[in-house]
């Protein structure tokens, strides 16, 4: 697993489920509320630092969620995507990345294709019985609860970019 971790250079990210805990709150004025834990978000912003890029691809289409992929800076987003494989080999295309250099992280029924075209398949432990048989690892944290980050971290720390004992990143 360390050599397929050291190859990625994409991160892709399903939202409800994984960068959330699947909760959607709707207001009485058509607002939509999503729960995102900051510390998944420091752990993007670490990864942009050192070069790895990272996209959503999401089933929904949310402004929170537009809201939040650019605060991040996070350079792709695609929403509403009924096809995710379609959407993943359009991702691929622009992001200039081969299967092998991309780690999906997902949930769903929906996100097993993706896990299976990816280097690096991670399911959140929340995640679907299938999905967690789909991929080739599963976090200790739920969605939207630092499973993000605790994966981000796992990577960084074997490509050599971050010292847990410090807390040190580098590029």
């Amino acid at each position: 697993m360390e050599d397929k971790l050291k190859k990625v250079r994409l991160v892709i990210m399903d939202v409800d489920g994984v960068l959330t805990d699947g909760r959607i709150v709707l207001g009485g004025h058509g607002q939509e509320f999503k729960f995102f834990n900051v510390k998944d978000g420091h752990g993007i912003v670490l990864l942009h630092r050192v070069g790895i890029k990272t996209a959503i691809i999401t089933g929904r289409k949310s402004e929170v969620v537009e809201r939040r992929a650019k605060e991040l800076g996070i350079p792709f987003i695609f929403q509403d995507s009924k096809d995710k494989l379609a959407t993943y080999e359009r991702l691929k295309r622009k992001a200039g990345v081969k299967d092998h250099e991309v780690a999906y992280i997902g949930d769903d029924l929906v996100d097993i294709p993706i896990m299976i075209r990816a280097g690096v398949a991670v399911a959140v432990a929340d995640a679907h019985t299938q999905v967690k048989e789909a991929a080739h690892l599963v976090t200790q944290a739920p969605g939207g609860k630092g499973a993000v980050r605790e994966f981000i971290e796992l990577l960084l720390q074997i490509q050599g970019k971050w010292d847990k004992a410090t807390g040190q990143y580098w590029q």
